[in-house]
């Protein structure tokens, strides 16, 4: 399971989805999985993280300021949690998935010959999806990389490639700095967390090179399996 959530993640992001209700199922409580998770899938995100850099993908510069801004925004999001429901974003999740698959599935979206913006306003759409993003997965989380990959291209305009190499980089920012905190605090199992990160780096080197071969068509494909098991986990939770 940890090797096919690599390999989802690194095409498209998601890869939490299939990989933590894993770590539940064999009996880990809910914080000890998610710490044990943030290990394995950091393990994994630094591999595919490097692949994108040596293939050029990442844009330093940009990606410096997203992920200032993700990490502004994932603080925030963390506050707005202390104050809402997480019920009341899992009802909203409801109601975004089917329209975001929707978009998914337009031939026009996901597209690698979008004409591009000037420098500023790439700058500033880039900043305000992360920082978007950055707060919807310091509130609830799952999905993030999906929906982040989905803003970079469809209003920032990057490519499908620049998408998801600075999605890697704040991933793997964000994953590093929570897997810190969980660490210090001891709930994470480091042996169980770097075994299965050797699948999740398994998984991640053969996402990036089905991730070149049919850019479009693997992305999309892919995503629209993330967003239904989102959808059904969302259901399942309320109902």
């Amino acid at each position: 399971m940890i090797f096919v959530a690599g390999f989802v993640d690194c095409i498209a992001g998601g890869g939490g989805l299939i990989s933590l209700p894993a770590y539940m199922i064999i009996g880990l409580p809910a914080h000890t999985a998610i710490a044990t998770n943030k290990m394995s899938s950091s393990m994994g995100t630094a591999v595919s993280t490097f692949r994108f850099i040596r293939k050029g993908y990442i844009n330093y510069k940009l990606g410096s300021v997203c992920i200032l801004l993700a990490l502004i925004g994932s603080a925030a999001g963390a506050n707005i949690a202390l104050m809402i429901p997480a019920v009341f974003f899992t009802k909203i999740m409801l109601v975004i998935l089917p329209i975001t698959a929707f978009y998914v599935l337009r031939p026009k979206s996901l597209r690698d010959d979008l004409p591009p913006l000037s420098a500023r306003k790439t700058m500033c759409l880039a900043g305000v999806s992360a920082l978007i993003i950055g707060i919807y997965d310091g509130f609830y989380g799952p999905g993030t990389g999906t929906f982040l990959i989905l803003l970079l291209n469809g209003l920032a305009h990057l490519s499908l490639k620049e998408a998801n190499g600075i999605t890697k980089i704040i991933n793997l920012t964000t994953n590093l700095t929570s897997l810190a905190v969980y660490i210090y605090h001891g709930k994470t199992l480091i042996v169980l967390g770097m075994c299965a990160g050797v699948f999740g780096i398994l998984g991640n080197w053969m996402g990036t090179i089905f991730f070149e071969k049919d850019t479009q068509k693997i992305v999309r494909s892919v995503m629209i399996s993330v967003i239904v098991i989102f959808f059904i986990r969302n259901l399942s939770t309320l109902f």
